[in-house]
């Protein structure tokens, strides 16, 4: 992948990869989460307060040199980490670093009152959404107990308790106390970025790799299920799913291609052709493998008439019994692996990408190879890790919720 690492006087490591012929970089820096916020919606509203201005810059100063020199700058709140990024001209990469070094070191938080507003405002519209209500209730079931099941109504029920004071603590909690990785890709050769990054970020507070060990989500419940009875409804929205493995796991290759086997895949995966193709019964059906740090879920979801959900969930039953007994033949196994190589290579073409998911790896502690390893330990699953890994995980112990009319 021709990438090296540098690491600066304050123990900051940053993956830096050469495309030459590219006229953009981009740069990531993010910062870990090492406690469990006690107040959910804290760490959401203090990543949008960041282009309110700095010590240096308004608001609208701040627009305008971002703008002039066409600088895509965001700022965005993971489950386990804040994540910062630029992406600019390679010729005006000096200038966006000192940019964005004010933003982290001198953000003001102005407007917060307002933010906090428009916050709410956005969380409101959003839960119009059915879809985004029933993956809400979900995720805050799942997840109960833990920071990772704030989701938008639990932020909701308590942004009201949340003071400026608040998400400035948060801020300095991030900075001081975290471990920091960063990531640059584009046509900037080693020495320079190097230099640039050591002048511009080398006064950060110390990256901190001793970082405590956080509490893991546990789901308490054998079962859970949840109804939601919403009047204007035309169709149900399904989601069933299990706790299980992440990445840190070798069962995550397999999981990996379960996802891609049972709704990953669009028009070939199971679900899609059992359950909309041959009976008719979604209008969307998909699975999903959604991974942090400290745990994962895999989930099934579909969108159907309300008189389907008995038919539907008994086929989500059906397709799960289906993987679980029945060892996939070669073919379909050798079809799952080059159609999530051909996904990966897809969200790895850009400089933006690549730079993104250097960084993503290297702050969950996958390491910066983690995808080359990844791609060798997915040719190697075979039928047998595919049954097992689904009888392992796919039992009793799951969340079901249900959105209906």
């Amino acid at each position: 992948m021709n990438t090296k690492i540098l690491t600066l006087n304050n123990n900051i490591e940053f993956a830096h990869k050469r495309n030459k012929n590219t006229p953009r970089c981009a740069f990531y820096l993010n910062f870990s989460i090492n406690d469990h916020p006690h107040k959910p919606g804290m760490y959401s509203l203090m990543v949008r307060l960041f282009m309110q201005g700095t010590k240096t810059r308004t608001a609208q100063q701040l627009a305008e040199d971002l703008d002039r020199y066409a600088i895509e700058f965001t700022s965005e709140l993971k489950l386990d980490y804040v994540k910062f990024k630029f992406v600019c001209l390679n010729e005006d990469f000096e200038r966006a670093m000192e940019i964005f070094t004010d933003i982290i070191k001198n953000t003001t938080f102005e407007e917060f009152e307002k933010e906090k507003n428009k916050l709410e405002g956005e969380i409101i519209a959003e839960l119009d959404s059915p879809r985004a209500k029933i993956i809400d209730s979900y995720y805050k079931n799942i997840y109960e107990g833990h920071n990772y099941g704030y989701t938008n109504t639990v932020i909701l029920d308590n942004l009201k308790n949340i003071t400026k004071d608040d998400v400035v603590n948060a801020y300095h909690t991030v900075l001081n106390n975290s471990k920091k990785i960063g990531a640059f890709v584009g046509n900037q050769d080693f020495e320079t970025v190097h230099e640039i990054l050591e002048r511009n970020l080398g006064d950060l507070p110390s990256s901190n790799n001793e970082l405590p060990e956080l509490e893991k989500p546990v789901f308490k419940d054998s079962k859970k299920e949840i109804d939601i009875i919403q009047q204007d409804l035309n169709q149900a929205h399904i989601i069933k799913g299990w706790i299980t493995a992440t990445a840190d796991s070798e069962d995550y290759f397999a999981l990996s291609l379960l996802n891609i086997i049972l709704g990953a895949s669009g028009l070939s995966s199971r679900l899609f052709l059992e359950l909309r193709d041959k009976k008719g019964l979604a209008y969307v059906v998909r699975s999903a493998y959604d991974i942090a740090k400290l745990s994962a879920n895999f989930s099934i979801y579909i969108a159907t008439e309300p008189k389907n959900i008995e038919t539907s969930l008994k086929g989500f039953d059906e397709e799960i019994e289906k993987i679980k007994k029945v060892p996939l033949c070669q073919e379909e196994l050798e079809n799952a692996k080059n159609n999530l190589f051909g996904k990966w290579a897809f969200i790895s073409e850009t400089n933006s990408q690549q730079a993104n998911w250097l960084a993503h790896y290297g702050i969950m502690g996958f390491g910066f190879d983690f995808h080359q390893r990844a791609v060798e330990k997915i040719k190697q699953v075979t039928p047998d890790d595919i049954l097992n890994c689904a009888n392992k995980y796919f039992g009793s112990t799951y969340v079901l919720s249900i959105l209906k009319p």
